[in-house]
């Protein structure tokens, strides 16, 4: 049991502080407007396309974890949005915190001792809840890569 309680705990310590990168809050915090919808020539998304296309993804690993009606958009189109930048002045901030809700939700659902972390869920293809917490840190830590670097090519990362 108390492996079990210190393997949760390591999980959703690496979803939310991590250890060897920057965490979410930084990657996305105050990056200006100007900057939201930009794409350098040589790469191939804009930071809006990289945040909704990680907030759609966590959202769907997150419900397929707990609900075995959900059904997942249609890949790969489904998993990114239709435009280069927000849609309003509002979006940026909204897509932020629907994904902190849904991060905080899917530490509370790793958190919960009376979920097997272990038991192949009754819908799928045999995942787990702990494969798909480590596909969402994976998800997660190489989308914030992204952001971070794409944040320095378009020179609007905080050099502290």
């Amino acid at each position: 049991m108390a492996n079990d309680r210190a393997l949760r705990e390591q999980l959703v310590w690496l979803l939310t502080v991590g250890n060897a990168h920057v965490g979410f809050e930084r990657a996305v915090s105050d990056v200006p407007v100007e900057c939201q919808s930009h794409k350098p020539e040589s790469l191939p998304h804009t930071l809006w396309q990289l945040l909704e296309h990680m907030r759609i993804c966590q959202w769907d690993i997150l419900e397929f974890s707990r609900d075995a009606e959900h059904i997942s958009p249609d890949f790969p189109d489904g998993y990114w949005p239709e435009t280069a930048g927000p849609p309003h002045e509002q979006a940026w901030q909204q897509c932020v915190a629907a994904f902190q809700l849904d991060l905080q939700a899917m530490c509370e659902l790793i958190s919960d001792e009376s979920v097997d972390l272990h038991e192949p869920f009754a819908h799928g293809d045999g995942q787990t809840l702990l494969r798909e917490a480590l596909l969402l840190a994976d998800h997660n830590a190489y989308h914030i890569g992204q952001l971070v670097t794409l944040r320095r090519v378009l020179d609007c990362w905080p050099e502290a």
